[in-house]
């Protein structure tokens, strides 16, 4: 447990003359809660080998639920792959600073409160770092868990905010780049972490009966803005890929693009590539100490003053190459099949029967296509989508689907033109 006096005068040194610590607001909880940081500093104070046996140690007294107290001889039986001097130390360190509580007329060890709620705290920290990008689910599980028991702190609800808006800012210079290998990686990451991204929505739906202050209202309102745009996501990534595909160079007959050249060239190590290298390329030094232009500068100069007469050698001929026709490129299937459905719809049909099928990320594929209605600066493989007589109709809420991939979808209806026409005013 932190000693006050000890505390309190070095906390006078971190301080601006005449403050007193208790009077700093971000300062006082944490004051307020010494003797939950006295029990933790105490557990994961010296090295990792040491905290790492009292970790093990502290989590074996508190994990047998059935019987939580603790004889001396039952801890010797259940430690024995410990010394027994370390095991006393460990013991001894745990019961001076409150984690372990020892009573001395029945001669047991019992947890503390404290220390309950480190390893609490401790066993969700876990449990979260086995999963992929399990910081998203521990933070929504810290939200859940505070709503759930009228708990709810609005640094919980900060965190994850952050968390949200560090994925978008990723995800947002991954578009803005324009690099296919970036954009396939945020696409993954994005999978990845829908899972936490759902449950985090599920979690904002239910904190209406929380009892939210109005800061923590705008936090939860921030929250579900940035969680929006990020499922929007998965559409934009899919367009980018799209339109990166329509300009890919292919290098033969054999439809090589140069991306999966790219790709494969990433597999391969700096020997492979290499010894791939080794006889093919002319290596020309470059000196690192002089500017390009400077020294292209000089050396006109150099041959013009030097060099008057010099002879001007004509270039070869040009070698022999055979012309590789052009391979056509094939519209995405997806593009394909929805203009030829929608150019044969005579009557409207739900947004939601158009666009899903197959799984999510086609069905955003279909969607995002579905905003090209209508458009005339359009490349000519997208025309005839776009000039379908066709009229897209919103409405507020999330249509229920439930499958494909897909659980709810915007509630749309695609019109056909002479259905707009004849609708009443």
């Amino acid at each position: 447990m932190m000693a006050a006096s000890g505390e309190g005068a070095s906390l006078v040194e971190f301080l601006a003359p005449g403050l007193v610590a208790e009077d700093i607001p971000p300062l006082f909880p944490l004051l307020a809660a010494r003797p939950l940081i006295g029990a933790m500093i105490a557990l994961f104070r010296g090295g990792d080998e040491e905290v790492l046996i009292r970790l093990m140690v502290l989590r074996e007294v508190g994990l047998r639920a059935d019987a939580p107290e603790w004889t001396p001889r039952e801890l010797e039986s259940h430690f024995a792959y410990l010394s027994q001097t370390k095991l006393n130390t460990v013991l001894a360190r745990l019961r001076e600073h409150a984690l372990l509580l020892w009573d001395s007329e029945r001669r047991v060890y019992q947890l503390s409160s404290e220390g309950r709620m480190v390893l609490s705290a401790l066993s969700n920290l876990l449990a979260f770092n086995l999963e992929a990008d399990g910081e998203l689910g521990f933070l929504a599980a810290q939200v859940a868990a505070g709503a759930a028991v009228g708990k709810l702190a609005p640094e919980a609800l900060s965190h994850l905010l952050a968390r949200l808006g560090e994925l978008e800012e990723e995800f947002a210079q991954a578009v803005a780049s324009g690099s296919e290998f970036r954009l396939r990686a945020a696409q993954s990451k994005l999978a990845s972490v829908q899972q936490w991204l759902d449950r985090a929505n599920a979690v904002m739906k239910n904190l209406a009966d929380a009892g939210l202050d109005d800061d923590s209202w705008r936090l939860a309102q921030s929250i579900g803005q940035r969680q929006s745009r990020l499922l929007r996501m998965a559409s934009v990534f899919q367009r980018e890929l799209a339109a990166i595909a329509r300009q890919q160079v292919h290098l033969s007959q054999g439809g090589l693009s140069t991306s999966e050249l790219a790709a494969w060239l990433k597999t391969q190590s700096l020997d492979d590539l290499a010894a791939l290298a080794d006889g093919q390329l002319a290596t020309t030094p470059e000196c690192s100490f002089v500017l390009p232009d400077v020294m292209l500068d000089n050396t006109e100069e150099f041959v013009a003053r030097e060099q008057p007469n010099r002879k001007t050698s004509a270039m070869p001929a040009p070698a022999e190459i055979e012309y590789t026709r052009d391979v056509p490129l094939e519209p995405p299937r997806e593009l394909v099949e929805l203009t030829r459905m929608l150019a044969g719809l005579n009557t409207p049909a739900s947004v939601a029967d158009t666009v899903v099928g197959g799984s999510f990320s086609s069905a955003s594929y279909r969607l995002s296509l579905l905003a090209l209605i209508g458009e005339t600066n359009i490349g000519p493989e997208l025309a005839p989508l776009a000039d379908l007589p066709l009229t897209l109709q919103w409405g507020d809420a999330l249509q229920a689907v439930g499958r494909g991939e897909v659980a709810h979808i915007s509630a749309g209806r695609i019109l056909p033109q002479q259905t707009r026409d004849d609708a009443p005013a």
